[in-house]
């Protein structure tokens, strides 16, 4: 069975959690990506940092995005998958924690990410269908 290093997309670009929303929305943007890996200074991950999560908790709560850090919105701990580990366990995290990205860590490294999209490029139909179906209920 394909692991996380399998169908992952290497080579993610973190935004620091001191730097502001606005510079995270413009390098998302720059990326044509909708969400960035929330690095400490220590580069260690503290989070995702979602084009939604910018929509709600910081435009629609009337904060400044150039005020508020991508640090701000981190919460708790973030929702991880090995990257060894095998595509089961990528779509029991998912549905789980109801997350269409993962980011996918060695060690304590950061290496990639796992997106829905890599999800239904990768595994069989009913599989996918499967974690569709776990990511729209309710």
């Amino acid at each position: 069975m394909a692991t996380a290093r399998d169908i992952m997309t290497p080579d993610v670009t973190c935004i620091g959690a001191n730097d502001s929303v606005l510079v995270a929305a413009h390098k998302m943007a720059e990326l044509g990506v909708g969400a960035l890996p929330i690095c400490g200074p220590d580069e260690r991950l503290r989070g995702v940092l979602t084009d939604r999560d910018i929509v709600i908790k910081v435009l629609a709560a009337d904060k400044d995005p150039a005020e508020t850090t991508a640090g701000e919105l981190a919460q708790g701990e973030a929702v991880t998958v090995g990257a060894d580990d095998d595509a089961s366990e990528i779509l029991r995290t998912m549905s789980s924690h109801k997350v269409r990205r993962l980011p996918v860590i060695d060690g304590h490294t950061l290496v990639g990410m796992v997106s829905q999209a890599d999800v239904a490029r990768s595994l069989p139909d009913p599989a996918v269908g499967d974690l569709l179906e776990a990511l729209s209920a309710d």
